[in-house]
């Protein structure tokens, strides 16, 4: 609608991810690395991990264009509200493997027959998971079995999962402790800042045949950013809006006021954003204490809590052994009706034979 007016030759903003739009940012180009990375390594697990909207399909979609289709054979599963029987099907569709029987052993065996005929081909299979924060821990670990396929010391499957940060606590669980052990890298994907938001803008912009109109000013940059987060989806999201609104009142020129407007019209429709800020690993002890001060004595509060619970269950455990005794004494351990000997006093009174 507004291409024509600004003598664009295609959407910009579009919301749907297009690898032909893909912008380098720092965060970007380093996520890029991993994953270029991960295919050399040819093996194991490679996460990345970032917001609602940071990019990450874009991502991936832009690394599956580059890659050589007679040397690796890639497949792609979005939707993963799947139990892990219903996963290893999806693999197997997604790779294009004609599975006789319904079963999971059946599922399995042809899903290695499969990986070996590709190494025998002298091709690598790659299997990308978006969406994969909505894994169970089932999933996962049918995922790490799928991962102990080898041809001699040669791994047959490598895997991508991409997901929310919420796929970040779930590897953290105790239960993930093997499937840790594969992860050869993992990257948090985080939010542009203003001057990466500029170029975001600019670049997406360019991709179309953009000639400075319309025009955005540095304030108007500024307010995107603020009111986006620095979101590359939401700032699609208000770009088009904001490039509709000029449309249709004529603008050429964006300030911070058009700008304001556009965020309160998405905002009441929508509800407001948050501002996202990037998800890093643990830095050293001192860096987390300058940045919180009171990080010291929240822990030890957090540690005399836990003592008071641990005391208050060893005296309700007493007070419930009384209880037992007082109500039912004939069914009471002996242990519960006497006071505990010590281990030495027992083994003084306990009968020797000879």
């Amino acid at each position: 609608m507004y291409e024509d007016f600004y003598r664009l030759s295609g959407k910009p903003f579009q919301l749907s991810p297009d690898p032909s739009f893909y912008f380098g940012s720092k965060g970007h180009s380093s996520a890029y690395a991993y994953l270029k990375y991960g295919v050399y390594q040819s093996e194991g697990f490679l996460v990345i991990t970032g917001e609602v909207g940071a990019g990450k399909t874009t991502l991936v979609r832009a690394l599956l264009e580059e890659l050589d289709a007679n040397a690796i054979v890639a497949a792609q599963i979005v939707s993963t509200q799947l139990d892990a029987d219903d996963l290893l099907r999806s693999v197997a569709k997604a790779f294009g493997i004609r599975v006789a029987h319904d079963d999971k052993a059946s599922v399995l065996a042809s899903i290695e027959a499969f990986l070996l005929m590709l190494f025998q081909q002298k091709k690598r299979a790659l299997l990308v998971i978006d969406e994969a924060q909505n894994l169970n821990a089932g999933s996962i670990e049918e995922l790490r079995m799928l991962s102990n396929f080898q041809y001699g010391d040669h791994a047959l499957l490598q895997s991508f999962l991409v997901g929310q940060p919420e796929l970040r606590h779930l590897m953290r669980s105790p239960a993930m402790e093997q499937f840790r052990q594969r992860v050869i890298a993992s990257y948090h994907l985080g939010p542009l800042d203003e001057a990466e938001t500029r170029g975001y803008i600019e670049h997406r912009l360019n991709r179309v045949g953009w000639k400075g109109d319309p025009a955005f000013e540095p304030a108007a940059i500024h307010e995107i950013f603020v009111a986006t987060g620095g979101i590359p989806r939401r700032i699609n999201a208000s770009c088009n809006r904001l490039m509709l609104a000029g449309f249709l009142g004529g603008q050429h020129a964006f300030g911070a006021a058009e700008v304001r407007a556009v965020a309160e019209e998405i905002s009441n429709e929508l509800g407001p954003q948050a501002v996202v800020t990037p998800v890093r690993e643990a830095p050293a002890t001192a860096a987390r204490q300058e940045r919180n001060p009171d990080l010291v004595g929240n822990v030890r509060k957090l540690l005399n809590m836990a003592e008071r619970v641990d005391k208050l269950e060893r005296d309700v455990g007493e007070l419930l052994t009384l209880v037992r005794v007082l109500v039912e004494p004939e069914r009471a351990l002996p242990e519960e009706m006497a006071p505990q000997e010590s281990p030495r006093r027992r083994r003084k009174s306990s009968p020797t034979t000879q």
